[in-house]
C-alpha cells in the first residue's frame, strides 16, 4: 500500500498499477449510462477480467491527486475516466468528475484495510463547497483496499440505493508497475 500511495503533493510523481477487474452494471445503472457517459463518470460496461491501467499523478503546483483509469474492454476503444482527489481535512477527500460534481469520502485505515466511506455529493460553485442531496438518486458508495503484498493490492467498490440495492460495482487486484518521483 505504501506504493500505491507512494504520490507526494506538490510534485510530479507518478505511480501506474495494471491489473483486472471485474465490473457489474445493474440495469438502474445501465439506464443512467448517457448521463454517466457526458459526466465522465463510473465505467458503463460490466464485464469480468477486464484489463485496466491507471496512472496516479500528482500535481507540481496543487495538493490535488489526479487519476487517469483506463479499461480495455474487448472489442471496445478504451474507456478513460479521470478523476482528482482534493483533500477537505482531516482523512476526508473529494473526487472531482469532469463536470464539476464530486463524491466525498473519507479514508481511514482499519489495520489491514484502506475503508472508504461515503460521506456525501458535493460540487465547487463560485469558490464555495456546497452539497448536493443526490443520495436519492445515485445511493451511497462505499471502498475498500487491502494490500496482498510489497507490489500488489485488492480493491472493491460499490454504489447501494437504498431502493434498488446495488446499482454500480467493481473490484480486481493490480500490481505497481512503474513510480516516478514517489518515495516509497
Amino acid at each position: 500500500m505504501h506504493k500505491h500511495y507512494a504520490n507526494r503533493p506538490f510534485s510530479n510523481d507518478r505511480v501506474t498499477v495494471e491489473g483486472l477487474m471485474k465490473i457489474e452494471v445493474s440495469a438502474f445503472a445501465r439506464l443512467l449510462s448517457p448521463l454517466l457517459r457526458l459526466a465522465g463518470t463510473l465505467v458503463p460496461y460490466g464485464g469480468n477480467n477486464i484489463p485496466v491501467t491507471v496512472h496516479f499523478q500528482s500535481e507540481p503546483n496543487s495538493n490535488v491527486y489526479c487519476f487517469n483509469r483506463i479499461f480495455h474492454f474487448p472489442g471496445k476503444k478504451a474507456y478513460h475516466f479521470k478523476s482528482r482527489m482534493q483533500p477537505v481535512g482531516g482523512n476526508n477527500v473529494i473526487e472531482f468528475m469532469r463536470i464539476g460534481i464530486g463524491w466525498h469520502a473519507r479514508y481511514e485505515w482499519n489495520g489491514y484495510r484502506v475503508m472508504i466511506t461515503h460521506q456525501g455529493y458535493a460540487i465547487r460553485l463560485l469558490g464555495k463547497l456546497l452539497y448536493l442531496p443526490l443520495e436519492w438518486l445515485l445511493g451511497n458508495g462505499n471502498a475498500w483496499e487491502e494490500a496482498i503484498d510489497d507490489n500488489r493490492f485488492r480493491m472493491n467498490m460499490d454504489i447501494r440505493h437504498p431502493l434498488f440495492g446495488t446499482v454500480y460495482a467493481y473490484s480486481g487486484e493490480f500490481t505497481v508497475i512503474n513510480i516516478i518521483g514517489a518515495k516509497t
